[in-house]
């Protein structure tokens, strides 16, 4: 072998992981493709706790609370259970008077989404009232099928579901149109090619369902900043899957300034890569050890890097390969059709993303921007993580309120 047919092998061997991520998102992004069933109606027996957990919420709370009392859905069947944690301001008496069910949480030290839900999860258990609990965040509008939906998953045999996580805002600016495509990818062609798989198709955090039973089989004891992820881990290793009810969706609003952004893309960021660092190797070997379709499909979820940082490492190993071709005479080919595969994996993925996303031939022309924001999320993985305490709350400044 020659000295660039050697290069071209360490090449590639380094290119394999990389090739590997794309590979699987190319999987997720043709299995999305199908078009999904239609879900018939359940019968309507389940009883639900909507959870709000709030923090400092007084503006928009009673949106948010009457947008939920006007699902379709009995109301003798549901109740709405806001949690203002650690609040300094009227949320507890903006949501009372908005008509829902308000738990009021001061607690110096145990602060933060995860354990505003875990009490709020206690609290349902013990009144009996509800068959399960969904989640809804303060800043959200929620589809009137919403609770059909999760209903239907639940008669069908689910204990944990998720409601596609979309964008409320998504013409206000660039960014917000960006962030609707990257959720397309991310919650709906994923979400979508895992479900065709039979496997969980990730928690988002908002717009959750889980029931009873397997909040007492597996406790909600996750308070990291991403405790979503963190308890859908927890929910694999006990052999549950997240059902996707795609046709039902719960809408956040998106932040447009640089500074909310960047705060609220570092503390998801940063708390994905400690759940890398923690979960993504132990539950690869757990797989391969039970022969789990489950565990495998969520530790490759785990382990494959943000789309930032996938494109950089692609298109880097496109150069070198391409390097490689020129300097070897074209005898050294392997890597540059490795980097190749990726390249066209990583195009069809976000060109899918757009499509599902609804943002139109606009959006398609905002991803010029995407070099701009792939280098700005990079400088932002760089900088590192806040200095917020592990779940803490650390609030994202509304639309409403910016100056």
């Amino acid at each position: 072998m020659t000295v660039w047919t050697w290069v071209d092998v360490a090449l590639c061997v380094g290119l394999l992981p990389v090739a590997g991520g794309c590979g699987y998102l190319l999987l997720l992004t043709l299995l999305s493709g199908r078009k999904a069933a239609p879900v018939p109606p359940s019968p309507v027996v389940r009883k639900f706790d909507v959870v709000i957990p709030s923090h400092n919420e007084e503006l928009g709370i009673a949106r948010t609370v009457a947008n939920l009392s006007a699902v379709d859905y009995p109301t003798h069947l549901r109740r709405i259970i806001v949690v203002a944690d650690n609040c300094s301001d009227a949320t507890a008496q903006k949501a009372r008077e908005a008509g829902a069910t308000v738990l009021e949480r001061q607690d110096a030290e145990k602060r933060g989404k995860g354990y505003a839900l875990a009490h709020a999860f206690e609290r349902s258990q013990k009144d009996g009232f509800a068959d399960a609990v969904v989640v809804v965040d303060a800043d959200t509008v929620v589809t009137p099928n919403l609770l059909h939906a999760f209903s239907r998953r639940l008669e069908d045999g689910a204990h944990a579901a998720q409601a596609h996580y979309g964008v409320m805002n998504p013409t206000a600016s660039w960014r917000t149109r960006l962030m609707t495509i990257a959720l397309g990818m991310f919650h709906r062609v994923r979400s979508m090619g895992r479900e065709r798989m039979g496997v969980s198709c990730g928690l988002r955090g908002n717009g959750m369902c889980f029931t009873h039973e397997v909040l007492k089989q597996v406790p909600h004891d996750a308070f990291s900043v991403v405790e979503d992820l963190e308890y859908g881990i927890r929910l694999a290793r006990k052999g549950h899957r997240v059902h996707y009810a795609w046709e039902a969706e719960v809408l956040g609003e998106m932040v447009t300034a640089e500074k909310q952004s960047r705060s609220q893309r570092q503390r998801w960021e940063g708390g994905r890569a400690q759940m890398r660092k923690l979960h993504g190797w132990p539950l690869l070997s757990d797989a391969l050890k039970q022969k789990s379709g489950l565990l495998f499909d969520l530790s490759m979820d785990v382990l494959v890097p943000p789309l930032s940082q996938l494109v950089l490492a692609t298109v880097a190993g496109s150069v070198l390969a391409a390097g490689v071709v020129w300097l070897s005479g074209g005898t050294a080919v392997a890597a540059s059709a490795l980097a190749s595969f990726g390249l066209m994996s990583l195009a069809l993925y976000v060109l899918r993303g757009w499509w599902v996303s609804g943002v139109g031939a606009r959006g398609l022309l905002d991803l010029a921007w995407a070099p701009i924001y792939v280098v700005w999320k990079v400088w932002l993985m760089v900088r590192g993580p806040g200095a917020e305490k592990r779940g803490e709350w650390v609030r994202t400044t509304r639309e409403a309120e910016r100056p």
